[in-house]
């Protein structure tokens, strides 16, 4: 019985090990943070500034121009996918976000200043300003 599992547990490491392989060299990809950067701060933006929401078309297509460069990339769907959920990802993508969003002037519990820095970001044509509409 402990040679069967440990001959499954032979077998199945190598696959287990591939995809986070995988996961870490998206990680790694600087265009892929870019994006996924830039969609952190939109979305921070639009949900704390109650004059700028988001272009959920730009938002789309961006995502779906993302999703093609990693399969161009030769990431598979699952891995693509499988990266997109990591709860470690996501936090990296958040505080590269938050330290984004302090350096640019927003302030936590000041709406305003994220109007400022959403206006500054649509005026400036940044990835995440491309993102953005403001009607003030």
């Amino acid at each position: 019985m402990r040679t069967a599992a440990l001959i499954l547990t032979l077998i199945a490491a190598p696959a287990l090990a591939a995809p986070v392989a995988a996961q870490s060299k998206i990680a790694a990809d600087a265009h892929v943070t870019e994006v996924l950067l830039a969609a952190r701060v939109g979305d921070v933006i639009r949900n704390t500034c109650p004059s700028i929401s988001a272009r959920f078309l730009a938002v789309y297509g961006e995502m779906n121009a993302l999703k093609s460069y990693a399969r161009g990339q030769g990431y598979s769907e699952d891995e693509v996918k499988a990266f997109l959920r990591d709860p470690a990802e996501k936090d990296r993508i958040k505080a590269l976000a938050a330290a984004y969003l302090a350096k640019a002037g927003a302030r936590e519990g000041d709406a305003e200043s994220y109007c400022v820095v959403g206006r500054d970001e649509i005026a400036k044509g940044t990835r995440a300003g491309s993102l953005l509409r403001s009607w003030k």
